[in-house]
């Protein structure tokens, strides 16, 4: 969406106080631990762009608090493995050859939205070192959260999905649905009906580029709305799901462990 698009739409200007507000009244606050996935065109024209968003979420937490979001970079991967969209296989070798390894100061995010890429360059934001799956925290649990996240199983229990959900942490969908919402990898992973797969990627070891093979979940994304909405429908709670606004755009403030734990459950009575 164009900015002209975002002004023609947009009631008023929102503002870094504005969103402090609403972040305040969905039920963010000092201390939490908190995913945040956003779309910054479906919270109006803001000025100061995902700047302001940024830092309205960092003065609602305080330092004591930890922000994270993703900082994926999905194209950071086997070439053969590449869908939307597919490259000609004539390519392949020259990009097996060429392809930069993953950086976690340096490679941009991919598909995250201008809110997640600006994050991650943020003062004292740090990044875990996965060539897809990586995250950026910032604040009290910011080395906890990044430090050895493992190649295989890269949104499993010892991702830092996995440690949001140790803190007891939250998600925050800024004007973006389930199917946004990665935290529900991490069901899928803990319902034990995850099929693994092999992915491939560029690394660096002993300061040298290599290749490395690692064990991935062949996930689901698509059937996240379905669960959210059953997980609605379930009537789980104001301490457990808040709905309101951030801005302009709809937002959902939940438990990251009440989700997870529905997602999980959810995908073993289906297999059942």
């Amino acid at each position: 969406m164009s900015e002209a698009e975002v002004i023609k739409r947009s009631k008023v200007a929102v503002t870094r106080a504005s969103l402090i507000k609403d972040l305040n009244k969905i039920g963010l606050a000092k201390g939490m631990t908190v995913i945040v996935h956003s779309s910054l065109s479906k919270v109006g024209w803001v000025c100061g762009g995902p700047v302001a968003l940024i830092s309205a979420l960092q003065t609602v937490l305080t330092p004591s608090g930890t922000l994270v979001m993703p900082a994926h970079s999905a194209d950071v991967s086997d070439p053969a493995d590449w869908e939307n969209p597919p490259v000609p296989s004539a390519w392949m070798h020259d990009i097996y050859r060429e392809m930069p390894a993953f950086d976690p100061l340096r490679t941009p995010t991919c598909g995250m939205g201008r809110v997640a890429e600006a994050f991650r360059s943020f003062p004292d934001v740090r990044r875990s070192n996965h060539p897809i799956y990586s995250f950026a925290a910032w604040g009290a649990h910011r080395d906890e959260l990044t430090r050895r996240h493992p190649l295989d199983s890269g949104l499993g229990k010892d991702s830092p999905l996995g440690k949001i959900y140790q803190l007891g942490g939250y998600v925050l969908l800024i004007g973006v649905g389930y199917g946004n919402n990665t935290s529900m990898h991490l069901g899928e992973y803990l319902s034990g009906m995850l099929e693994m797969v092999d992915r491939s990627s560029p690394v660096r070891i002993n300061g040298r580029r290599q290749w490395v093979t690692y064990q991935d979940g062949d996930y689901h994304e698509e059937i996240f709305d379905q669960i959210g909405k059953a997980f609605e429908a379930s009537n789980p709670g104001r301490d457990v799901l808040r709905m309101r606004h951030v801005g302009d755009a709809d937002a959902l403030f939940l438990s990251q462990k009440a989700i997870v734990d529905f997602t999980a459950n959810y995908i073993r009575g289906t297999n059942q």
